[in-house]
């Protein structure tokens, strides 16, 4: 299933000040309890919980075309941190990408965003539940 972005300048603000932060050599992660979780999960034609996720790019990486690149590898590490190993549903999730992220490979994100969704205590199990496109 795609994944529901976060459109409002106030959920990144309040993800920012108000949630809990694992922070890495290429990216930031920032995660919030979902307040509307319940009223997107009547939405949701499975009925189940949905994160909300926001990917922030900033212009000091470099042109459009290197940001597009950045924001593609960290959706596609996103969902295959979720298929792999499962994260918590209901949350608001934002993940900040750092300058080193540019010159970085998609398995390295993908390892670090691992790492930083475990020391949140987001992931619902340890080991992974099959092999990832990135360990192939």
């Amino acid at each position: 299933m795609k994944n529901i972005a976060i459109t409002e300048n106030h959920l990144y603000k309040k993800t920012y000040v108000g949630g809990k932060k694992a922070g890495g050599r290429y990216t930031a992660v920032y995660i919030l309890k979902d307040r509307r979780a319940f009223a997107l999960k009547k939405a949701n034609p499975q009925k189940k919980y949905v994160n909300r996720v926001g990917l922030t790019v900033t212009k000091k990486l470099g042109n459009a075309v290197v940001r597009s690149r950045v924001k593609r590898i960290l959706r596609a590490a996103y969902a295959e941190v979720e298929k792999v190993y499962g994260v918590k549903k209901g949350w608001l999730v934002v993940i900040s990408a750092k300058e080193a992220a540019v010159k970085a490979k998609s398995g390295e994100i993908y390892a670090e965003m691992i790492k930083q969704f475990g020391k949140l205590e987001m992931l619902y199990c340890e080991e992974p539940q099959g092999k990832s496109i990135f360990e192939r």
